[in-house]
């Protein structure tokens, strides 16, 4: 698999997953007292549209980036997997409804997972960045 196609199949993914957990937060919605959904059913309906757009903003720079395939792809892996880590993370949040704040009082294994996801998330994206500049410059 090549790193295009791996982030347009994420962002269908990804847009699926948005229009599934928009019927999740629709059904909570109707049988909330309050009218809203858990905060992170909400989260994840959000991100997983976030995401779905950001893939496709990251297949247009794999496409113009002049860098190596296996380069390309790596950056795409690292930053489609985080996206769907994070999106699983919230889909679990709002399944437990046990918090509304995922990092407050994190332990220090969730502390080091979010320094890796930031650090993959930039990363990644900076790869990306940096082949579309050289072939643009």
């Amino acid at each position: 698999m090549n790193a295009h196609n791996l982030v347009i199949i994420a962002s269908g993914v990804f847009f699926l997953n948005a229009l599934l957990t928009g019927v999740w937060k629709y059904l909570q919605m109707v049988d909330s007292e309050s009218g809203h959904a858990h905060i992170y059913v909400d989260t994840a309906h959000r991100a997983s549209l976030m995401y779905a757009f950001a893939c496709i903003l990251l297949a247009v720079f794999v496409n113009i980036s002049q860098l190596g395939a296996t380069l390309e792809l790596i950056a795409s892996l690292m930053l489609v997997t985080y996206f769907a880590i994070a999106i699983l993370t919230y889909m679990l949040a709002g399944l437990k409804q046990n918090t509304d704040n995922q990092v407050h009082n994190a332990s220090a294994a969730v502390r080091v997972f979010m320094w890796s996801l930031i650090t993959a998330e930039i990363g990644g994206f900076l790869i990306l960045f940096y082949g579309v500049l050289i072939a643009l410059l």
